[in-house]
């Protein structure tokens, strides 16, 4: 073939109008924008294909890997990230042992979370980093104090190991920000507060590629806000770091040199790919005004960690699934290091099995599917390019009112981000009660009569708001989104007994069945026991079937057309003797009602407030 000759050449081009015809010619009259148009949890309206043509007036679409903005990230030839794993430090020489032993199965990167800051001695700081090259490994370190004492350890230890300074990476996880938020307070002022970040900062300047400040712009989105408000929260709260750390004689490009992003990651597959290239993007243009055509300070070194506001209890295997594609995702989006957290964190203290899976999962990524041998992969996709624009766009405009209340801390203190995510976390958690946000196992398709995952407590896996004594700021509480349903759950397993859901399926074959299903999902959401009598060719069959059960709930499952002539049969003999529900929400509901039924299951159902219905129905305390 010759060298000038197009591929596919035999093929005319196809104009958008000619698809467009073609798809309302198929869709026969129905509404484009209702069957096709997709709408998010942000409100942004998602086309059922893109074209060359809605990429040609993004900004930046040409630039490459490495060039500012770093819309594409900052690496050039690959796409490799930092594998990294948190170890909960309570006894220092076990917590050596474990890192040692980690750092021979693929990690690259390790958090020690210090419980306890008055452990924070120059001995302890030698016994926990004893045999690590601090230059072969990214070492990151958090307390809820002594962030000083800390540091002054870990530089002796590093000065002591002869190790090269420029080859020091990792933090000291400061975010004195972020505990006010989520806290209400902290231990001393807050002005006090910045002034302690600020010595932190200037005691680890030498060091290029080490951090003083690990900005936790997860917590909003495990607080209910969505990704643009995560996004844009997460940048206002950098740019307040950079402003404070100015005025303390820290400059903007060293401020900026010393902050790490650290964005959740949810199951939103391609708007958090997008996000992670919009935060780049936004931050470049924030750093640019403080530092006019200076490049360097405007990289940013974002990590990523697995969200907890979609992790659930029940069925929690499906925890791996989720945390597969947002890892998938923030390796994609082009994180500088991930964590994912075991799929069981939620519930218990993950054992050696969990933690395994987690480290392959990422191992899996890198070693056999090659996630790691390409820089924006997504570069140029018409989709991800306008996710990213419409991310970056929406975000820039609530971070502007940020701004124009007086910075992220101002806006902390007048109530303006608690009262947005607060908003945003209403929509979803209505979302995931009305089952528009599928959770597998949890609000679609649960597991029945499954027990307590071993190990779980039910006292503790719900989540409880602590107030402090002094609150500067209101606090922004966390949550998991599947916690409204394993109430429910918790309430049937503590009550020692669990109801009985007789399902009579009669009639209709299509109909009875799906309505049987629909009606085993919606009661087994609840945790009770579900007889699934598998239709019955007369009511009376049926009948007899559902008083040899005792059951609790007998639910009629039928046609709309046939309600009206076989459920005033079926009420007549087993009123009294169970609570009768119909599935579905018929034509005759009101002549249904007139005769005494009162409980009707359909998709319009609040099933959270219905299942409660039915657990004071059953005497069950919720």
């Amino acid at each position: 073939m010759s060298s000038k000759e197009k591929l596919f050449d035999e093929f005319p081009p196809v104009s958008t109008r000619e698809w467009m015809d073609k798809i309302t010619s198929d869709l026969k009259g129905a509404d484009f924008n209702r069957k096709l148009v997709w709408k998010t949890s942000e409100g942004f309206e998602v086309m059922p294909f893109y074209r060359q043509e809605d990429i040609g007036n993004l900004k930046y679409i040409d630039s490459l890997p490495g060039e500012f903005p770093y819309l594409r990230g900052r690496r050039t030839e690959n796409n490799t990230w930092k594998v990294r794993q948190n170890i909960k430090v309570t006894d220092f020489g076990s917590s050596n042992r474990k890192a040692l032993d980690i750092l021979m199965k693929g990690i690259d990167s390790i958090g020690f979370y210090i419980t306890d800051p008055e452990t924070i001695t120059r001995e302890n700081i030698g016994l926990l980093l004893k045999g690590i090259s601090p230059e072969d490994i990214e070492l990151n370190f958090l307390s809820d104090g002594k962030a000083k004492e800390l540091t002054g350890f870990f530089l002796e230890f590093i000065d002591k190991a002869n190790a090269g300074i420029q080859n020091i990476s990792g933090a000291i996880e400061a975010d004195p920000l972020s505990r006010l938020m989520l806290n209400g307070t902290l231990c001393i002022p807050v002005e006090k507060g910045l002034d302690y970040l600020a010595d932190v900062a200037k005691m680890v300047l030498h060091l290029p590629r080490f951090r003083a400040i690990h900005l936790n712009a997860s917590s909003f989105g495990n607080a209910g806000a969505d990704i643009v408000q995560e996004l844009a929260f997460g940048l206002a709260m950098g740019a307040e770091y950079v402003s404070q750390l100015n005025d303390r004689d820290v400059k903007p490009d060293d401020a900026a040199s010393k902050i790490r992003f650290s964005f959740g990651t949810g199951s939103s597959y391609f708007q958090e790919i997008a996000k992670l290239r919009a935060a780049r993007l936004l931050w470049s243009a924030i750093m640019n005004s403080y530092l006019p055509g200076m490049t360097e300070p405007a990289k940013m070194e974002i990590h990523c960690v697995t969200s907890r506001w979609n992790k659930t209890v029940f069925d929690p295997y499906v925890n791996i699934l989720r945390t597969q594609t947002e890892a998938m995702s923030a390796i994609l989006g082009g994180t500088d290091s991930l964590t994912v957290e075991p799929f069981d964190i939620v519930f218990r203290q993950p054992d050696e099995f969990s933690e395994r899976i987690a480290r392959n999962q990422q191992l899996i990524l890198r070693e056999e599917s090659y996630f790691d041998k390409v820089a924006d992969p997504s570069a140029g996709s018409y989709y991800i390019e306008n996710l990213t624009a419409l991310i970056a766009e929406n975000a820039w405009k609530l971070f502007l009112e940020v701004e124009e209340n007086g910075g992220f801390l101002e806006s902390l203190k007048k109530g303006f981000v608690q009262g947005k995510i607060r908003e945003s976390a209403s929509g979803r958690l209505s979302d995931v009660a009305k089952r528009k946000i599928t959770l597998l196992g949890t609000n679609l398709y649960p597991v029945q009569d499954e027990p307590l995952p071993k190990g779980a407590v039910p006292e503790k896996l719900l989540t409880e708001a602590n107030p402090p004594q002094e609150i500067i700021v209101e606090p922004v509480s966390l949550y998991r989104a599947p916690e409204i349903f394993e109430k429910l759950r918790m309430s049937v397993l503590k009550a020692g007994r669990k109801p009985v859901v007789f399902l009579l399926s009669t009639g209709n074959h299509v109909m009875r069945k799906a309505r049987a299903q629909f009606s085993l999902n919606f009661f087994a959401c609840a945790g009770y026991h579900i007889i699934d009598g598998s239709g019955f060719e007369t009511a009376d069959e049926g009948v007899a079937s559902a008083m040899k059960s005792k059951a609790d709930i007998t639910v009629i499952c039928s046609s709309d057309e046939e309600y009206e002539t076989i459920v005033p049969g079926i009420f007549s003999k087993l009123n009294g003797k169970t609570i009768i529900v119909v599935a579905g929400n018929p034509p005759c509901i009101n002549d249904l009602k007139s005769i005494g039924i009162k409980h009707f299951i359909s998709v319009r159902s609040d099933i959270i407030e219905t299942l409660g219905i039915f657990n004071r129905l059953l005497g069950i305390e919720s």
